[in-house]
């Protein structure tokens, strides 16, 4: 199994194979509109503009599983990301990052079967995954990781 076998919904509700993006360096997020990591919604949307058309891409999905901090219909993350933020990397429908009914992505990226070097549970909103071309997770940023200290690793990829 690798990242590249999950099918995801969008934020506006159509599947998306993460296949689509074979070949690119990802950064998946767990996000959260009222949490007090959101404003790395503007860091994370600086990275996707300056890399974007270098192989690189954000991938954010919202969670409501840390004290109910994104308590939003999928349309009203959608308009809260766009209008407050700017926001133009891909975003997905709200899904569990940790618990019973964790999404099959956050399993493989949390099983420390699958993800030996970074699995673990999901601890809080903004946790980061960055994942290489080859579709190998290089590496697990905290939430207080800002999005800024990543861009050299980044960058070091692309």
């Amino acid at each position: 199994m690798e990242i590249y076998d999950f099918t995801v919904r969008t934020i506006e509700g159509f599947q998306k194979s993460l296949d689509d993006y074979r070949g690119k360096v990802v950064l998946i997020v767990n996000t959260a509109s009222k949490c007090g990591f959101t404003p790395q919604y503007e860091g994370l949307q600086e990275l996707y503009r300056k890399y974007k058309d270098r192989g690189f891409v954000v991938l954010g999905f919202p969670s409501n599983d840390f004290m109910r901090q994104e308590p939003g219909t999928s349309e009203e993350i959608k308009q809260f990301c766009e209008v407050s933020f700017g926001v133009k990397f891909p975003m997905f429908e709200k899904i569990k990052v940790r618990g019973r009914n964790k999404h099959p992505l956050y399993e493989f990226l949390t099983s420390k079967k699958t993800n030996p070097g970074f699995g673990g549970s999901i601890k809080w909103n903004f946790t980061k995954f960055l994942i290489d071309r080859e579709g190998r997770i290089i590496n697990r940023f905290s939430p207080n990781t800002s999005p800024e200290s990543i861009e050299p690793e980044i960058t070091r990829l692309l």
